[in-house]
């Protein structure tokens, strides 16, 4: 080979070289242009090879998992957030109870409607005793309450006399405000100890116990307490659900059962994650019990004392439908005979009700009227006040 073809035969090589150089250069590029990055020239910062790309109509498995690969998988993607559940803010029990004493002024119950018309007399004569003595009690005051004011109130307008109408109200307020007792503790014991603070909330179906237990709740909430609800009610339809609905609507979580399940066992496990969970108060919702039927109420005593084995009841509160009259003062005495109730809950306490059953519910049990209801709203639940509660049958609104 002659040293021409030589050279020739070199330089064929070379411009070979060449083309396959571009050929494969431009093939790079354009691959970068459609979006698309080849295997084997994609490594991470550690020499490994990263994860393959493919074309949009095409997917690569990487570690067993789809990936996706197309051009928007690389673009920077939006943030979802979820939103938060909407949680309610009770009403701070102050305003709370200035609501509740207007409403209950506005009631005018019969009590209030012959209280005022014995001031609103010149002159008081024995018919008109007679008369008043029928509205106390038809208002549910009983015998014993009734004898009481009536005569305080004779000895002391025979002195005073009424012609002032300004003063007789004065007498009037003063002996109904004695008659309801404003010494009585009508504080709630929930305060934690080394366990939580444990209310069992008592009482027959219609009174609306499982409203009060969750209206309860939101007046703890609002004072800031860490609060755990206890469904134990488990022999009512839905009454599970209705509580964890008011549950969670002030952020308050449930311990519920299986509809039927033992309510000793259910109570049980409240306490024993609220002691868990280091909450301040525990409630617990029981079944609606008839206090005619002896063996439910010696169940309503087996959970007290099942709830016991982990911590001490701070509280049982009854709740009474104040329009019942008679017939909630059978169901206090029973229900105080099994669980020791410590306060009445009063709900209802409106135009409706007869007002004097406060008076003859504590003289009965001896214990407080704590908390009144006067309606359906999520906050018409609050402390009950002696010289409130009076001067709303008044009308006065503490002027």
């Amino acid at each position: 080979m002659d040293l021409t073809t030589l050279w020739l035969l070199i330089g064929g090589i070379l411009l070979a070289s060449l083309v396959v150089v571009g050929f494969v250069a431009g093939s790079r590029r354009a691959a970068l242009r459609r979006g698309t990055r080849t295997p084997e020239l994609e490594r991470d910062r550690t020499g490994t090879p990263a994860a393959p790309y493919a074309t949009e109509d095409e997917h690569v498995r990487v570690d067993d998992r789809e990936a996706p690969t197309t051009d928007r998988a690389l673009a920077p993607q939006p943030e979802v957030e979820l939103a938060e559940p909407l949680l309610e803010h009770p009403e701070p029990p102050q305003t709370r109870l200035v609501r509740l004493r207007q409403r209950l002024a506005g009631s005018n119950t019969a009590l209030s409607r012959g209280l005022l018309a014995l001031i609103a007399r010149d002159r008081i004569d024995e018919e008109t005793w007679e008369d008043f003595e029928d509205i106390l009690l038809t208002s549910d005051l009983g015998v014993g309450p009734t004898t009481e004011l009536v005569a305080a109130l004779r000895a002391r307008l025979r002195v005073e006399g009424v012609g002032d109408p300004g003063a007789a109200r004065s007498v009037l307020r003063e002996e109904l405000v004695k008659l309801v007792d404003p010494t009585l503790d009508r504080s709630l014991n929930t305060a934690r100890t080394d366990t939580p603070a444990v209310v069992m909330v008592v009482g027959v179906n219609g009174t609306g116990k499982t409203t009060t237990v969750g209206k309860l709740a939101r007046v703890l909430v609002a004072e800031d307490r860490d609060v755990l609800l206890g469904a134990a009610d488990t022999f009512r339809a839905a009454a599970s659900e209705q509580l964890q609905t008011w549950g969670s609507r002030v952020g308050v979580p449930t311990v519920r059962g299986a509809e039927g399940a033992d309510p000793a066992s259910v109570a049980f496990e409240a306490v024993r994650t609220g002691i868990e969970a280091e909450v301040d108060v525990v409630l617990i919702d029981t079944a609606g019990r008839l206090h005619t039927k002896t063996g439910l109420m010696d169940e309503l005593g087996k959970v007290k004392r099942v709830i016991e084995r982990q911590a001490p009841v701070s509280e049982v509160l009854l709740v009474l439908d104040a329009t019942t009259g008679q017939n909630g003062l059978t169901q206090a005495r029973i229900f105080s005979e099994v669980v020791n109730v410590t306060g009445i809950v009063l709900t209802k306490l409106d135009g409706s009700a007869k007002g004097g059953i406060v008076v003859q519910v504590q003289r009965e049990l001896g214990v407080p009227v704590k908390l009144v209801g006067l309606g359906e709203g999520v906050d018409d639940l609050a402390p009950f006040d002696a010289e409130m509660f009076v001067d709303a049958l008044l009308d006065t609104g503490g002027r």
